[in-house]
């Protein structure tokens, strides 16, 4: 294996996280902090501490070849996102000297866009650890990955599988050659996206602080807020439903949207997970607005259809922010935003969940498999996005969702053994609002509560989920598999 390439490209992280660290520091000096603050102090002691990481992993790696398989792209996407996590806890251990535990769940939640917090308090944080929070979301919204891709040229062909592998999406989604400059291409969408969420906050009735903040957290689908009830606290339906479009515009195929954006109507027809994505969209809220009517007796409102979209939307992009306790709910709209939560968005975005091309693939396989128990003889090709789909592609979503599911179950029976005073909706929701990085589950882990009260083992554990959801599995499983590199050398 070529453990130089993997060291630089570890090392460029850091120092990309340097220069966020830097970039927060600086903000809360602005922001009223001073050298002698605490918050500040943190900072610098993190920014020391990440450039010398960084310094060792370049001296490491500087006399390697430059060549990147697929393997090292692997172990290189999976390291990353550990490093960063364990990297992007440090400002929380120096400013507010929590556990470690707490620091590397906020972190861990930050970069991985989950939005599930350890805090209670977190709103009393000072300004720059608020910054950094809400960027780190920002950062891992494409992820660290694609952001020094598209400035890495000398990776060449590596870049390219590289890509591939950490984005939900593909290469193949581009029409050009060179996959730095589609990830370029994605980077000045998310760019501008995030410029015109923050105007329209802005606008809608935040300060600027608070706009900033939340621009950043709502296009990448995170759901960090700087406010102790998320959402709900501004009681605006002018933000909310700003909220709602750009939540959904960031859970909607990247590709898909810069290609509209250039003209390319016929598109249009070919992207199927787009039409079912706000097919769901639409028939949750739909469905929530009768569950909400139902339970409060009243005709439908303005209120009831705005809450029911809003959080139909928050939890299927897998963004996680709140504008009502929807733990109250009735137990059938309890059940819809549990289904939606593993669903969650389209793939090549910022959200999570298993992505809808995968259900659409799985639900048109298992139709093909009742009309093939009737007529074993007949060829029933399946058709995605204009392509036709191999059945090794087919099989590897249908091994992918299987592999979910087992893991979900998996790390049900460790949650549930760790935190024996859990009901069994609570360990549930504990799981998958982190493997599914959705942020907010239910009872103890609802949108009224957090993460804090977990054991420090479990808040770990949970962390470690996150990743491994970001990163849809292989990328930090394959870590834990030596002898899959041995036999594959």
């Amino acid at each position: 294996m070529n453990t130089a390439i993997i060291y630089r490209l570890l090392s460029l992280v850091l120092l990309a996280l340097a220069g966020a660290f830097g970039i927060c520091m600086l903000s809360g000096l602005a922001l009223g902090e001073t050298f002698s603050d605490p918050s500040i102090i943190g900072f610098l002691d993190t920014i020391g501490i990440t450039l010398g990481i960084s310094a060792i992993f370049y001296i490491l790696g500087r006399k390697g070849e430059t060549k990147l398989f697929r393997r090292e792209a692997l172990v290189a996407i999976g390291l990353s996102w550990i490093v960063a996590t364990l990297v992007g806890a440090l400002p929380y251990i120096f400013t507010e000297h929590c556990d470690y535990s707490d620091a590397i769940f906020e972190s861990a939640s930050g970069l991985t866009t989950t939005g599930a917090t350890a805090f209670s308090d977190f709103y009393e944080f000072p300004k720059s650890l608020l910054i950094w929070r809400s960027m780190s979301q920002w950062v891992g919204g494409l992820g660290v990955v694609v952001f020094f891709v598209a400035i890495l040229s000398s990776l060449g062909a590596g870049a390219k599988i590289l890509f591939s592998n950490e984005s939900s999406g593909t290469s193949a989604d581009f029409d050009h050659g060179r996959i730095q400059s589609g990830a370029t291409q994605l980077m000045i969408f998310y760019l501008v996206a995030s410029a015109l969420c923050l105007i329209a906050y802005k606008l809608g009735g935040m300060d600027w602080f608070q706009a900033i903040n939340h621009a950043m957290t709502t296009v990448s689908t995170g759901g960090f807020s700087t406010e102790a009830n998320s959402m709900e606290q501004f009681q605006s339906p002018t933000l909310e439903w700003i909220s709602i479009f750009f939540m959904a515009i960031c859970g909607t195929t990247f590709v898909y949207m810069l290609r509209l954006l250039r003209g390319q109507t016929h598109i249009l027809k070919q992207n199927h997970e787009v039409y079912w994505f706000y097919i769901l969209i639409i028939g949750s809220s739909a469905l929530l607005t009768l569950f909400l009517v139902d339970q409060t007796g009243l005709l439908p409102s303005h209120d009831s259809i705005r809450a029911a979209t809003f959080q139909s939307v928050s939890i299927i992009t897998t963004t996680g922010y709140s504008s009502a306790n929807f733990d109250l709910w009735l137990p059938p709209a309890k059940m819809l935003l549990l289904i939606i939560m593993f669903i969650g968005g389209c793939s090549g975005s910022t959200s999570g969940g298993v992505k809808v091309v995968r259900i659409v693939i799985a639900f048109r396989a298992a139709m093909r498999s009742i009309k093939h128990a009737f007529r074993p003889n007949i060829t029933i090709p399946m058709r995605m996005g204009g392509q036709t789909l191999s059945e090794r592609a087919i099989h590897s979503v249908i091994l992918f969702l299987i592999l979910m599911v087992a893991l979900q179950l998996a790390a049900m029976l460790f949650v549930s053994a760790s935190e024996p005073t859990l009901s069994f909706l609570g360990v549930f929701s504990c799981v998958q609002a982190t493997l599914f990085n959705i942020g907010p589950g239910f009872e103890a882990v609802g949108p009224a509560e957090n993460f804090q009260h977990l054991r420090s083992s479990t808040k770990v554990f949970l962390s470690l989920l996150m990743i491994i959801g970001r990163l849809e599995i292989y990328a930090i499983l394959v870590l834990f598999m030596p002898s899959a590199w041995k036999r594959f050398s």
